[in-house]
């Protein structure tokens, strides 16, 4: 499928099922998605669903069969591939009439589309026959939206037989994952992210998707989502050496955006995405150059001329001036609009129940957690079904989870074969551990408090999906898990996909009354608050490389804050004040010294 330029932002995976049919809903009217290829078993159910629904034969792929998660992942990208390009081109042959789909794919396009003037132009035509040719050029600019995939590179469990051997490695999950998509018929992008694995990465160049064909193009792309030029700079090189090329870096903020926030070093995003808009073609030029040696070395066709390489950003943009902002003046070449779009039913699958909540919901009912059994701050939402489950779970004195589908389990330190620290098999066994330890009764809460925040993540967050497809949970599970960024707390209500992309756009304005700072002063109040949290941890337990973290990641808050003041553009005169204010609030935390005896 050609990758569409119709649109100057995508919508970004969220969670394992919230986007697991974004492709269907938005794709055919330009809009690019990312699907999450995780979870194997709600691939397969919405496989059955979709093909049921559009009366397509399905032969299900059983757990019995030999590399059944591969071939499931495939299969359901294959069928994705086959609803969107039937739906594009029902569009592409529409009458162009007020109420078409037709109509509705160029009229959400940018204004400033080259797409969208041909159409205007067509619609002031009077001369029937000239107008007749025009909406023909037109047609030729419908093109759907790219299906591309994400992989959280080190979710890559270990997987085993009936017996209980562990399967060789090409079976673990990431690569399994990786392996379903390549032998898939789109022609898109998979997007690794969650740092680097270097089992996952050497393997993909045993795919020739990913390599260039006679022509030099790539049939495959990779886009590497970083939060900071460092990462970008050393993965992009492991790449080239192999003669992987990355097609796009996209960058995401550390704390302000939804899911597993992955925060850095108290580098924010302003300088970053400077520090990318600077040494952008040096970058460009220097990874080109090893990838073509490679290429030439392994006898691999190398590139004709020099490909794509695109710099994106997403996390916590809620205005078309930030939109702008971002790719006028760091020459992005394009936005990601995740949380906003949990509210537009034409775009995810959230229940309606979640939905009403997110709809309704206040600004303290976003909040940092500590619920993802990988150890990572997790955005999370107070009134989710599975947050109000947990609780009743400690309650009645059953804390954790029953664990069934196991893509998180990687805990050894009460069994041979890992667990997940959100199960209820390992909360039993850490909690009979924690009481044997006669603490003082505000310790053994906050410890008590520490293991029982873990909250299953694999039935959660795909739950939504079946819900809306009345499908029963294999595991019985019911409850919604949902990751939305803090930025959600300034839009209420539902909408349409017209309505959200014209809010993009700059055509409407959907906002709520809640006062919204700057994206990024709010991002920049997250890295302060995550500071404070950091240093109220190490007090009691400061060594000489806490301290050191702790003074760099407030010195380059204190850097990212008189960059921002540096910065003379209009349309950020208003932070200023702000900005003094939160500079004043990181000088005065104190950084715990190291006693020295």
């Amino acid at each position: 499928m050609q990758k569409s330029a119709a649109h100057t932002f995508h919508i970004p995976v969220m969670g394992l099922g919230f986007t697991i049919d974004t492709p269907v809903k938005v794709g055919p009217f330009g809009i690019s998605s990312v699907v999450s290829i995780v979870d194997d078993h709600l691939v397969e159910e919405m496989r059955e669903a979709y093909s049921k629904e559009h009366n397509l034969h399905f032969a299900p792929i059983a757990k019995t069969e030999a590399d059944f998660r591969a071939k499931r992942i495939t299969a359901y990208l294959n069928l994705l591939l086959t609803l969107v390009q039937d739906k594009t081109t029902t569009i592409r042959n529409q009458a162009f009439e007020p109420a078409s789909d037709i109509a509705r794919y160029f009229e959400l396009l940018p204004d400033h589309a080259p797409q969208k003037a041909e159409y205007l132009d067509m619609l002031a035509t009077e001369d029937v026959c000239q107008k007749f040719i025009k909406q023909g050029n037109l047609r030729k600019y419908v093109v759907a939206g790219s299906i591309d995939v994400n992989i959280m590179s080190k979710v890559n469990k270990i997987n085993y037989d009936k017996k209980g051997n562990a399967l060789e490695k090409e079976f673990a999950d990431a690569l399994a994952a990786l392996r379903g998509y390549a032998q898939s018929d789109l022609s898109s992008s998979i997007i690794l992210s969650a740092g680097y694995n270097p089992m996952l990465y050497g393997y993909i160049e045993t795919f020739p998707d990913f390599f260039p064909d006679t022509a030099g193009k790539l049939k495959k792309k990779i886009i590497l989502k970083v939060s900071d030029y460092r990462s970008a700079v050393t993965q992009g090189k492991i790449l080239a050496k192999k003669g992987i090329w990355v097609s796009e870096f996209r960058i995401e903020s550390g704390l302000n955006c939804g899911g597993h926030a992955f925060a850095t070093d108290g580098l924010l995003i302003g300088p970053i995405l400077e520090e990318f808009k600077t040494n952008r073609q040096a970058l460009m030029s220097e990874l080109f150059e090893m990838c073509q040696k490679n290429l030439a070395e392994k006898g691999q066709n190398v590139f004709l001329q020099y490909p794509d390489m695109r710099v994106t950003v997403q996390g916590g943009i809620g205005t078309h001036a930030e939109d702008e902002l971002l790719q006028e003046h760091y020459q992005t070449q394009g936005t990601g609009w995740g949380s906003p779009f949990l509210l537009v039913p034409e775009a995810t699958q959230v229940d309606p129940a979640t939905r009403k909540a997110l709809a309704e919901a206040e600004e303290s009912d976003y909040y940092m957690s500590h619920a993802s059994p990988l150890g990572v701050p997790f955005n999370n939402f107070r009134k989710s079904s599975s947050e109000k489950q947990r609780l009743e779970r400690i309650e009645k004195g059953r804390p954790g989870s029953p664990c069934t589908l196991e893509y998180l389990a990687t805990n050894t330190e009460f069994t041979e074969k890992p667990i997940c620290t959100a199960s209820r098999k390992y909360q039993h066994a850490k909690l009979k551990q924690l009481a044997e330890q006669d603490l003082a009764e505000n310790e053994y809460q906050k410890a008590y408090a520490e293991i029982t925040e873990k909250v299953c993540l694999c039935t959660g967050l795909g739950t939504s999906a079946l819900q809306n497809f009345d499908i029963k949970p294999a595991h019985h599970q019911h409850a919604v898990a949902i990751c939305p960024g803090p930025n959600l707390a300034y839009f209420s209500g539902t909408f349409s996909l017209k309505e959200m992309v014209d809010h993009i756009y700059g055509r409407a304005n959907i906002l709520n009354t809640q006062q919204r700072p700057n994206l990024f002063v709010k991002e920049l109040g997250l890295y302060v608050d995550y500071l404070k949290k950091e240093v109220e941890k190490s007090v009691e337990s400061m060594t000489t490389k806490q301290e050191r973290y702790l003074k760099t990641f407030r010195d380059n808050l204190l850097s990212g804050v008189a960059y921002y003041q540096n910065l003379n553009l209009p349309t950020l005169q208003d932070m200023k004040d702000e900005l003094a204010l939160w500079e004043a609030k990181i000088q005065s935390l104190p950084i715990p010294q190291v006693s020295i005896s």
